[in-house]
């Protein structure tokens, strides 16, 4: 028997401007489209509890531009005691560039770098502005040498609240200019004649849901939750890593774009991936946002399943090789490695190492804590710290809040800084995998506008990107707070260019 055919009833939706995400990045593009005057919407593909993207997981470090305390007190009120006892060091434009084309390997899309970098501290100011609150990184930047608080790796302010304050503060901010957030919405397609981007296609709880605007910001995110993809783009055993942040980051945004002819553009083998406790949850966990952290490495050896060492340590501060050191560490047997610490360096691990969700063992003696060593090796585990507490250069001072050059001698591979011998009891060792934050594929932009080009170099009409879908700034590696700031820069301008183009139209 045949049926007559139901036509299928679509609801429509119009806007000036349709932002996709409701992340940092996407949030900062819908302020700035609303500053234009525009009509503004965002479609978030999670629930009201889940939504935020990668920036509810971030730690909410900045890395920016600033010459002294001076512009740090643009960004936040810092009491004037604190002003002139504390050592706030310097991250100047030029040592800005130094270390982002350092960490890329001189990678790095010189126009989209010298917008982030100059750019970077007026973004901060303005995330002030709409609401945004930054207090001094004592906690994790700074430390007490002789007598006074000096910072080091260049990140002195972090958002209060971290990565969901920032992202609590935006959103705030965005329903009080009556910005219209539509959750559990995932966008499907790009509405586009041919021509142009007219919109957006969405599935809004199950039912499909026409958005139409003038121009479209897509700020939704890489594909780091998609196990096809990673094993696609990354390579082989890429699937089974961790994933740090949210699980609704599939790709979807970016295929989108490919879909209309949108340009291909930056590392798209390239991931930010740190060490992560091996035994964390899949996804990202909101109820603990820094548990799995496991960023105090530099003071550790680092071992495999063969017991034996795999990186230099202690080559720089985290900041600047937590993003790929997780990639090292899937390379490893197993997927696994062992963080291994003494006594002397005990006080000086993150907060985060003391969590209840941690696999930890210790003991007080190197053969006992070798037997407790999971799936390791234990003669060569034994071997390798002989080897290592020999090679360690002894009559150099350690200092955890410099590169002291305290290093080893002779051995492969070496450590550089913050070398000491496994040998004041007890004895503790952390179990580590692979945990991937974002993926450095994206789109092609016109770096001014935040429009993104079509494979011909052309810019697609209507359509605009921000946020860790902007391809061509990170290559390789990932110097750490440049993700936030970059949301916020990057965000800025297409939210600019999408309404002012929206209000012209």
């Amino acid at each position: 028997m045949n049926f007559p055919h139901k036509a299928k009833i679509i609801s429509m939706r119009q806007f000036d401007v349709v932002v996709v995400g409701k992340g940092n990045a996407a949030l900062c593009a819908a302020l700035s489209a609303r500053e234009q005057g525009a009509r503004v919407a965002m479609l978030e593909a999670a629930s009201v509890d889940e939504s935020g993207g990668n920036s509810r997981f971030a730690g909410g470090v900045m890395r920016f531009a600033y010459d002294s305390v001076k512009d740090l007190q643009r960004v936040t009120d810092i009491p004037e005691d604190e002003v002139h006892s504390t050592d706030w060091e310097s991250n100047t434009k030029d040592q800005f560039y130094d270390d982002l084309y350092r960490v890329t390997s001189f990678r790095t899309d010189p126009e989209l770098s010298e917008v982030l970098i100059t750019q970077s501290l007026e973004a901060m100011v303005w995330l002030r502005s709409q609401g945004a609150r930054f207090v001094p990184n004592y906690r994790h930047q700074s430390a007490v040498v002789a007598g006074k608080r000096r910072f080091f790796g260049r990140m002195p302010l972090w958002a209060s609240g971290g990565g969901p304050g920032l992202v609590q503060s935006l959103t705030d901010t965005a329903v009080k200019y009556s910005i219209e957030i539509f959750y559990e919405t995932r966008a499907v397609s790009l509405i586009y004649d041919g021509e142009r981007v007219l919109g957006v296609n969405a599935k809004s709880r199950g039912k499909p849901v026409e958005f139409h605007a003038r121009a479209v910001v897509l700020a939704c995110g890489g594909f780091e939750a998609n196990p096809e993809w990673r094993a696609r783009y990354l390579g082989p055993g890429w699937e089974l890593a961790k994933v740090r942040g949210t699980r609704f980051n599939m790709g979807e945004g970016l295929r989108m774009a490919l879909d209309i002819g949108a340009c291909p553009y930056g590392n798209w083998s390239g991931r930010h991936a740190v060490s992560w406790e091996r035994y964390a949850p899949e996804f990202g966990d909101l109820n603990l946002p820094e548990s799995s952290y496991r960023h105090s490495y530099p003071l550790s050896i680092m071992i495999n399943a063969d017991g034996k060492r795999f990186v230099d340590e202690g080559v720089e501060f985290y900041n600047y090789t937590y993003a790929k050191y997780g990639g090292e560490v899937l390379k490893q047997p197993g997927q696994f490695a062992w963080q291994v610490f003494d006594a002397k360096v005990k006080d000086l691990l993150r907060p985060e190492y003391r969590d209840k969700a941690v696999t930890r063992v210790a003991a007080n003696t190197l053969e006992e804590l070798a037997a407790k060593l999971e799936g390791v090796n234990r003669e060569g585990f034994l071997k390798t710290v002989r080897e290592f507490n020999a090679a360690v250069r002894t009559d150099v001072p350690f200092n955890h809040a410099v590169k002291d050059g305290r290093c080893t001698t002779g051995i492969e591979p070496p450590k550089s800084n913050w070398a000491n011998p496994l040998d004041i009891p007890p004895f503790e060792a952390y179990a580590t995998t692979c945990g991937i934050t974002f993926t450095f594929g994206g789109l092609r932009i016109d770096h001014q506008t935040g429009q993104v080009f079509d494979v011909n170099l052309k810019p697609i009409p209507g359509l605009y990107t921000a946020g860790e879908m902007v391809g061509g700034l990170f290559y390789f590696n990932y110097p750490s707070g440049t993700g936030l700031v970059s949301g916020a820069v990057f965000g800025r301008i297409a939210g600019n260019g999408a309404g002012a183009a929206a209000m012209a139209a």
